[in-house]
């Protein structure tokens, strides 16, 4: 367990669920002050991945990347100047994947490292992060699989499970 008491979280969206093919397409980070940052990620000439299903999920459709995404070169700098140290993610092999490819096609080094929230929690809290997350879900009313909204919810989550008495 880390003694870090203010984490950053950090969530991906991507073009489909294949650990081959596919490619983030929309990052979002919570800083520890609770702040957002998010960016549509315009797709790198070398990724063609496209699940109709995921932009069922997700809401982004392949057009809206190309017209309004920034390029990887750009969010991965943008990370960079954002984060250091440790920051968690809630599904460290999609996630670590995505952040990969990002910076590999960038060709820039992350200047932060990426852990699993589960080094954060104990076996309790681990026990329970489901119904924490369902219960956060439900109060802050925000649509899922967005890239900005599910690390706040990760924050959010993460806050509830290692809270003394479980206010919102």
């Amino acid at each position: 367990m880390t003694t870090e008491l203010r984490p950053a979280f950090i969530d991906f969206e991507a073009s489909s669920l294949d650990l081959i093919a596919s490619y983030p397409i929309e990052v979002g980070v919570c800083m520890p002050d609770s702040s957002l940052h998010s960016w549509l990620i315009a797709p790198h000439i070398l990724w063609k991945d496209w699940s109709e299903s995921a932009e069922q999920i997700h809401g982004i459709p392949r057009s809206r990347l190309s017209a309004e995404g920034s390029g990887v070169v750009q969010v991965a700098h943008n990370l960079n100047r954002l984060l250091s140290g440790n920051v968690f993610c809630d599904a460290w092999t999609f996630d670590s994947f995505w952040l990969y490819r990002l910076f590999r096609a960038a060709g820039v080094e992350p200047g932060f490292q990426l852990e699993s929230v589960a080094v954060l929690l104990d076996s309790q809290q681990i026990k329970e992060w489901p119904s924490a997350r369902q219960k956060v879900i439900s109060a802050l009313g925000l649509p899922v699989h967005r890239a900005a909204n599910d690390a706040l919810i990760l924050r959010r989550t993460w806050e509830y499970v290692s809270a003394s008495e479980r206010v919102f």
